[in-house]
């Protein structure tokens, strides 16, 4: 590893702990810098700004994620894909490599918390510019898979189901120590993610309330 990438990496390790630590708005360029153990300068050359930090630590998790996606959607083109088909794949490439590394998990997932709790305009930018295409995707293929469920209803049990993930795969580590304390059971990411996934098919599913 080069010196440059070595210091691109060091700064990215450890914003993204200090953003899911603390969040955005509340860690400083210099908290990161201090922690780092790097100039300033060294984060102004490499990303310009505290906005693009930030897009930089999102697009670490989520670039090799969509691009992953996208692919494995490619080989299911003009297939018919059932609502758990797709949820398990979505889940399978979230996880990936990770999926033998919790803390890495629940980072991303507080991080992704934090995107939509926390005021950041910016990230939606990104994300739209980004990603946009394979969320789209996403949600054209979900609409076919629970064609009774309106647009709008979507929209909101979507959102609910991540939710849903977002608390479960975010606090992974305490959730785990709780379930093997409370039932002498020691569970992997992919256990988990075995009782969330027909969680979320459950609640996209769910019978439309009537308007």
């Amino acid at each position: 590893m080069s010196e440059r990438s070595g210091t691109v990496e060091r700064i990215l390790d450890t914003a993204e702990e200090l953003f899911a630590q603390k969040g955005f708005a509340e860690t400083s360029l210099r908290a990161i810098t201090s922690r780092a153990g790097v100039n300033l300068a060294a984060v102004n050359y490499h990303f310009g700004s505290k906005e693009a930090l930030i897009q930089a630590v999102f697009e670490r998790f989520l670039g090799p994620f969509c691009a992953s996606l996208d692919a494995a959607l490619d080989e299911l083109d003009g297939q018919q894909v059932s609502l758990e088909q797709l949820l398990a794949l979505i889940s399978g490439t979230a996880l990936g490599p990770q999926g033998q590394r919790p803390h890495r998990v629940a980072l991303f997932f507080r991080l992704s918390g934090l995107a939509y709790t926390q005021a950041q305009g910016h990230l939606r930018r990104f994300f739209q510019e980004h990603y946009g295409a394979v969320f789209a995707r996403v949600l054209r293929l979900l609409s076919v898979a629970a064609p009774d469920v309106p647009p709008m209803e979507m929209f909101w049990r979507v959102h609910f189901g991540l939710g849903a993930i977002v608390f479960a795969m975010s606090g992974m580590e305490p959730l785990r120590a709780i379930c093997k304390s409370d039932f002498g059971v020691t569970l992997s990411v992919a256990d988990v993610n075995q009782r969330l996934l027909p969680f979320i098919i459950g609640g996209i599913r769910a019978p439309v309330m009537p308007s």
